[in-house]
């Protein structure tokens, strides 16, 4: 996602409340949950209330797209589905696991739904195949899933 005018001035607006931190050596991204698609701002509000920490998504299409893996530390811009920064959230955890590994506890923290392990996989197995299938990989069990936790850290 390219970065707007308006995400930068978030960016440095964060970075002016924390003086302490070197902004040169920080790593962010900007982007929306579900690529701005439908639940995008829902999503965001999960965050916002608490409810949600955590976030997952296709390992593979991070090497596919030549894109940075988060890291724990790395700083990321949320925007709504107008593409407006939100919030600026920071990973605290960041792991590959195989979705046939993902547990009942990060389930909960995704916050989404009943937010048990059963609810989980049956929502993001649609998610995931659908984004498998959009870059030409195949689903399965052993697909590795990275794992994110998060803080909100500004808003």
């Amino acid at each position: 996602m390219n970065i707007t005018l308006e995400a930068e001035e978030f960016w440095e607006a964060f970075c002016d409340h924390n003086a302490d931190l070197n902004k040169e050596e920080l790593y962010y991204d900007v982007w929306q949950f579900l690529d701005g698609k439908r639940g995008c701002d829902r999503l965001a509000s999960l965050c916002l209330a608490g409810i949600k920490t955590a976030t997952s998504s296709v390992y593979e299409t991070f090497e596919i797209d030549d894109m940075k893996v988060p890291e724990a530390g790395d700083f990321s811009i949320i925007l709504d589905s107008d593409e407006v920064p939100l919030f600026i959230l920071k990973d605290t955890n960041v792991e590959i696991k195989k979705f046939s590994e993902i547990e009942e506890e990060f389930a909960a923290k995704e916050g989404e739904g009943d937010q048990t392990l059963e609810g989980w996989k049956k929502v993001h197995r649609k998610e995931f195949e659908a984004k498998c299938e959009e870059y030409g990989i195949e689903f399965s069990e052993d697909t590795l899933i990275l794992c994110e936790e998060f803080e909100v850290v500004f808003q």
